[in-house]
C-alpha cells in the first residue's frame, strides 16, 4: 500500500533511516518522531513521560501507521551498568509514552514496534519460533518489558512486535565491527564459534518492516531473520572469503568480556531462530543464502 502517512521513532538510526528512505520512494509520507524539539518539517516531538501529549496525539490522529524503532544501540557499545540502564530505559520509556498516546487515538491504526531475538536468550541448538518461551538474561528481560509496553496499544490498535536478529550491514549496529575486524585480518571464531547467529540483511529487514505495515492482520511477535541461521564460525569464515582475508584468530570469551563487558554473553549466546510467522504470511526474502548475502554486502561496501 502506498500513499500512507507513517510516523517513525528511531528514524535517525541505521534501520529507521533506511526504512524512511524506502517509504518515501514508494510514495508514503514519513513523520519523524524525535526526542528533541522539532525543528524541521515532518518532525514531531515525543512528549516526556507523564507530561501533556495533546499536540502529539493530534499528529497521531492523522497517521495510518507508527513504526517504533527507538532505543540505544545494544550491539555496538560496551555494556557497563550505566549503559545497561540506558538500553532498557531508551526502549521502555519511549514505547510506554507512545502506547499512552495511542490509547487516545480514536481510529484503529497499525503499530509495528521493535524488539529483538534476544527475547529468547541463549538456547543452544534449540530451534525457536514465535511461540517459544523467553530467556532469562538481561536482554531477554528487557525485551519482555519492551514488548509488554507496546502491547498496551493492542486494546485499540493492530500491533506487531518485530523481533529482529543480527542485521547484516556495514553502516552500523552489531555487524559493522565484525566487518571491520575481518578487513584488518582479525576475524575468526568468537568464543567456541559453534553458537547460532540468526541474521537478516538490512534490505530484507526494511522489506519485512514494510511487509508488516502493509499486512495489519499479522499481529503479535514476528521474527525478522533469514530462514536459516548460521554457526558463528561459519559466518566468520564466509565473510573472510568474501573479503579475501584470513579468519583464523579465535577470540576467547574472557577476552570478549574484557572488551565488551556483559555484552560478551550475547556475542557467544546461541539463538537459532526460525521466521515462522513471516513464512506463513508469504514474505519472500531477497537474501536467504549466507554466502551470497555476504558477497553482496562486501561488494556494496567497497
Amino acid at each position: 500500500m502506498t500513499g500512507q502517512r507513517i510516523a517513525i521513532t528511531g528514524s535517525s538510526g541505521v534501520i529507521g533511516g533506511a526504512l524512511s528512505s524506502c517509504l518515501r520512494r514508494r510514495g508514503d509520507t514519513v513523520i519523524r518522531i524525535v526526542r528533541r524539539p522539532a525543528v524541521a518539517p515532518g518532525e514531531v516531538t515525543l512528549p516526556e513521560a507523564r507530561s501533556s501529549n495533546s499536540r502529539f496525539v493530534e499528529t497521531l490522529v492523522t497517521v495510518d501507521a507508527v513504526v517504533n524503532l527507538a532505543g540505544a544501540g545494544a550491539g555496538d557499545h560496551r555494556w557497563s551498568r550505566a549503559y545497561k540502564d540506558t538500553i532498557r530505559e531508551s526502549r521502555i520509556e519511549t514505547t510506554s509514552t507512545l502506547a499512552d498516546a495511542l490509547a487516545e487515538v480514536p481510529q484503529r491504526i497499525r503499530l509495528v514496534s521493535g524488539s529483538a531475538i534476544g527475547f529468547y536468550g541463549d538456547r543452544g541448538d534449540e530451534v525457536l519460533d514465535e511461540t517459544s518461551a523467553p530467556g532469562e538474561d538481561f536482554l531477554a528481560r528487557v525485551c519482555i518489558e519492551w514488548e509488554a509496553a507496546a502491547m498496551r496499544a493492542a486494546k485499540r490498535h493492530d500491533v506487531a512486535l518485530a523481533r529482529t536478529g543480527l542485521v547484516m550491514t556495514g553502516e552500523g549496529g552489531a555487524f559493522a565491527p565484525l566487518l571491520t575486524t575481518t578487513r584488518l585480518c582479525a576475524g575468526g571464531p568468537l568464543g567456541s564459534g559453534r553458537q547460532w547467529w540468526s541474521w537478516i540483511t538490512l534490505r530484507d529487514e526494511v522489506r519485512a518492516l514494510m511487509f508488516l505495515l502493509d499486512h495489519p492482520d499479522v499481529v503479535g511477535p514476528v521474527n525478522l531473520v533469514a530462514p536459516r541461521a548460521s554457526r558463528q564460525a561459519d559466518l566468520a569464515q564466509a565473510l573472510a572469503r568474501s573479503l579475501r582475508r584470513p579468519a583464523a584468530l579465535r577470540v576467547p570469551k574472557s577476552a570478549l568480556r574484557f572488551v565488551l563487558g556483559e555484552m560478551a554473553d550475547q556475542v557467544t549466546a546461541s539463538t537459532r531462530v526460525r521466521p515462522h510467522v513471516l513464512e506463513a504470511a508469504g514474505f519472500d526474502w531477497q537474501d536467504e543464502n549466507q554466502d551470497q548475502a555476504l558477497d553482496r554486502l562486501v561488494a556494496s561496501a567497497l
